[in-house]
């Protein structure tokens, strides 16, 4: 008998290869469920959470050229992007989410929430889940880390309000694993006029290889520290 190991990790690499004939995305073999928490710096406020309703896996290809756009428009390099680019990524896109606050009713909705003018936001959490499609198993967690600090993205912010466009803004952390799409609206008053950055979508980034990388521990324990009252 061979090593149980070597067998799982030759079926999964048959897999692959089937995959690339087809010309599909590994990712579209596993059923996905994501959460968006927003960290308070305050400590005693609890997070806001929220349920991805559809997590949509895509090449990174689909999107070439708003990462490109991106390198133009903001300030992460030509040279990391075309790296992100060459590598085998899936992108996990979040269009639509739903409050898991229990004294909100449940209903979803397009991803709209306020990041910037404000200061009480500490960072952005995704918590992303998987299991094989098809599968009666519980969902569990992809052993990746996805956040994005509140310094991170609003140094991108005050580079975007030198531009003119107000759409199609998207900005990404540090270790680009997680892309925020973003709109700019404007506020005008009766003594000003302000601008507003509203997130959109959520973006994450995994590497096809990543996607068989399972940490422990089930959803609700992943989600505690994040649930609000």
């Amino acid at each position: 008998m061979g090593d149980p190991n070597s067998r799982k990790k030759q079926a999964q690499n048959r897999l692959r290869a089937q995959l690339r004939k087809k010309k599909e995305s590994l990712a579209d073999q596993f059923d996905f469920k994501m959460y968006i928490a927003f960290v308070f710096k305050e400590k005693k406020k609890k997070s806001a959470l929220f349920e991805v309703s559809e997590v949509i896996p895509v090449m990174t290809n689909n999107y070439e050229e708003n990462i490109l756009k991106g390198v133009r428009d903001s300030g992460y390099s030509l040279e990391s992007s075309l790296e992100l680019l060459q590598k085998d990524v899936v992108q996990l896109h979040a269009p639509r989410y739903q409050s898991m606050r229990r004294d909100v009713i449940g209903c979803t909705q397009e991803i709209d929430f306020i990041l910037w003018p404000r200061n009480d936001i500490e960072k952005i959490v995704c918590l992303l889940f998987s299991r094989w499609k098809g599968s009666e198993e519980p969902f569990r967690p992809v052993q990746a880390k996805f956040e994005f600090h509140q310094g991170d993205y609003e140094n991108q912010f005050l580079h975007a309000l030198t531009r003119k466009d107000k759409t199609g803004i998207v900005v990404n952390n540090p270790s680009q694993s997680v892309f925020l799409f973003i709109d700019r609206q404007h506020l005008q008053t009766p003594k000003s006029k302000a601008t507003i950055f509203k997130l959109c979508s959520v973006c994450l980034y995994l590497p096809q290889e990543q996607l068989t990388h399972w940490a422990v521990g089930t959803v609700d324990e992943h989600l505690r520290p994040y649930m609000p009252e």
